[in-house]
This record gives structure tokens, sequence and C-alpha cells, in this order.
């Protein structure tokens, strides 16, 4: 009896801990939910970034500091746009220069949002603001490219791209702000300039054909200069030489006159001697190992060779 009755009494103290129990898993799953429900309309502002709060579709606000904010659970939603600023690469198009020529320009920008609002009223979406932006480069590109010569654009010595870049990024912006996109380009820059494929070919025949012209008139050119220098210094040497020889034939005139006057001296002085001098100087011109003289034996010239002096 005493077993039957300790059964009794503990069942119903095993029920009373079941429902604690269930009461308790309840209340944490209920947290729970609530906690994963709070923490979904809670969201992060980047500093990169703005946040767009919408209602039923309507723009109520929008956040730029970054930091924790809250939404109202069902009736707003969140929608992200960039803050920074962004690279987009304007579709390559055919325009025509003031020459008539039809070349392909491909351009970038460099951009960003200024006004989120602005931008979502008339814009509504970052892909339609970058094709209104894209389309108002192109005009502009091709109105102004159009003003000049095909050689302007594409010669680095003569070209005014940076110039034409900057011209176009103005009258970008001002078209963006007159229609209130709420958007601002930084930049606008040709990634290259080129000839339509199939005036590619003739083009570069032409510009080889010029290149070669102007080259033959360099080696032209160089040659007249060639030949004038070279006549020009002969020129200079045969003046030079015939400096140089008139003053020998003046120092050698000087030297014989003076030779002459120094024999007429020494003549004057001693006859004899001179002549016996003048007569041995003979003998070296004269005579050598081969001559042979027929001379008089009593010839003064045989007496004095043989030593019979008077």
């Amino acid at each position: 009896m005493d077993n039957n009755k300790v059964i009794e009494m503990e069942k119903p103290k095993d029920k009373f801990q079941w429902k604690k129990y269930i009461r308790t898993g309840i209340s944490l799953v209920i947290g729970v939910v609530i906690l994963a429900f709070l923490l979904s309309n809670i969201f992060v502002v980047k500093e990169n970034e703005y946040k767009v709060i919408r209602q039923f579709g309507e723009v109520v606000k929008i956040i730029e500091e970054p930091g924790l904010n809250f939404k109202i659970p069902f009736i707003q939603t969140v929608e992200t746009l960039p803050k920074h600023q962004m690279t987009y690469d304007v579709e390559e198009a055919e325009i025509n220069t003031k020459d008539k020529k039809r070349i392909l320009i491909d351009n970038y920008a460099i951009w960003r949002i200024e006004d989120p609002k602005k931008m979502i009223a008339n814009a509504r979406t970052v892909v339609n603001a970058e094709a209104k932006m894209s389309e108002f480069i192109f005009s502009t590109v091709r109105s102004e490219l159009g003003k000049l010569n095909y050689d302007e654009i594409i010669n680095d010595e003569k070209s005014s791209r940076g110039s034409i870049n900057d011209k176009v990024t103005e009258i970008v912006n001002d078209l963006l702000a007159k229609n209130n996109y709420g958007i601002v380009v930084t930049d606008v820059r040709m990634k290259r300039t080129d000839l339509p494929e199939e005036n590619e070919k003739s083009v570069f025949t032409r510009m080889i054909s010029e290149r070669e012209s102007k080259a033959q008139e360099y080696l032209s050119m160089g040659d007249a200069e060639k030949n004038r220098i070279i006549a020009d210094t002969d020129r200079q040497v045969k003046e030079m030489l015939a400096k140089a020889e008139a003053e020998a034939e003046r120092i050698r005139g000087e030297g014989e006159e003076e030779a002459a006057k120094i024999y007429n001296e020494a003549y004057s002085k001693d006859p004899n001697f001179y002549s016996l001098f003048r007569t041995l100087e003979s003998y070296k011109q004269t005579i050598n190992e081969e001559t042979v003289l027929i001379l008089p034996f009593d010839s003064p010239y045989a007496k004095i060779l043989m030593g019979e002096m008077e």
C-alpha cells in the first residue's frame, strides 16, 4: 500500500515539471522571434553609401551619416546608393571631324551621386542616370570634335584633347544640373581615337607616303648642305694654300736677297777666296763616284781639283 501511495504522489509532480519546461521553451522561441524581428529592421549606414528609406514606394528619408538606424517594419524599405566616385565606360561611337573624316572615339567618365533625392526623382535608378550621362557626353564630344580637323585630334603636337576634355566635362555638368539629375561628372577622358576599319588602311598608306616624301626632302636638304660645306671648305683650303705659297715665295725671295747681299759683301772683301769657295761648291754639285771629266790640263778648274792652286 505504501508503494502505491508513493507512485500516486510522484505522478502529479512530473506533470508539473513538463509544463514548466514547455512555458520556458515557448518564451525562448518568442524572444528569439522578437529579437530576429528587431534585428531585421535595424540597418547600418556605411561611409561610402547613402541609405534611401521608402514608405509605400515613396522616398521619405535619405541618410548620409554612417551609423545604426531603424526602419518601421512592413511599412518601410531600405535602398542603398553608392556615395563614392564611379567609373563609366561610354560606348564607342563614330563622329565626323571638321574636315569630313570619320573617326571612332572611346571615352570614359568619373562621376558620383551628389543629390540622391534628385537622382531618384528624375533618373530613378543608377543605370538610368548613367544612360543619361552617356547621352550628354556623346552629344557634347561629337559637337566639340566636329569643330576640329582630323590631324588636330590625333597629332600629339597639335592636339587640344586636354582642353576638350575639360570643356566636355563642364558642358555635361551644366546639362545634368539643368535637368536636375543629382549627379556630377568629375572628369571625362578620351581613351583612344581611331579610324573606322575600312578607312584605316588607306590612311596608313597615305601617311607612309607622306613620311617617305618628308624623309626624302630631309635627305635632299642634307645633301645640299653637305655639298655647300665641302665647297666652302675647299675654297678656304685653296685660299690658305695660296696665302702660304705667297708667304713662302716672299720669305724665299728675302732669303735669296739676303744671301746675295752676304755673297757680295764676302766677294768684295776677298775675291779670290770667294772664287775658290764657289768652285768648291760646284764640285759638290757636278762630281760624284761615276763622274768623268774631260778638261784641259791647264784649266784653272782642273788645277784646283788636282790641288794645284795659283
